[in-house]
């Protein structure tokens, strides 16, 4: 797979965060409960910061490496919170649907840092990140 390749496939991963993101901003339990809100506001963070690197492979991926474990800590959480709130099969399927996401995008990541390394002119996305 190429670069871009890696890309498009997170860009289609974070297409289902972003579904779940509104099932949960939306739903009536968000209302009463704000903590289930974090996954929400993390998944926002994530899709606007990557949307913007889209046609940048390395940029997108060193975004992507300084945002995966907030992504990660709030699915996670909201795992531990959901059930709290409600124990309706969308809250979870909507855990599920953000876990298998998470590991998605890790795997994608993974795939895609090795690819970089591959390429004599680039180094990986996470070293890219001693100039910020």
């Amino acid at each position: 797979m190429a670069l871009p390749d890696v890309v498009k496939k997170c860009d289609e991963v974070m297409t289902h965060a972003w579904m779940v993101r509104t099932f949960v901003k939306h739903s009536e339990e968000a209302e009463d409960a704000v903590e289930l809100l974090e996954l929400p506001r993390v998944v926002f963070d994530v899709t606007r910061a990557l949307e913007t690197r889209l046609n940048d492979p390395v940029a997108y991926l060193r975004m992507l490496s300084k945002k995966i474990a907030k992504l990660r800590a709030a699915t996670a959480q909201f795992a531990i919170d959901a059930p709290k709130i409600s124990a309706h099969t969308n809250f979870r399927m909507a855990s599920r649907s953000m876990t298998i996401c998470v590991g998605q995008l890790e795997s994608l990541l993974e795939e895609g840092n090795a690819l970089l390394s591959a390429t004599p002119a680039h180094s990986t996305a996470d070293d890219l990140d001693s100039d910020d």
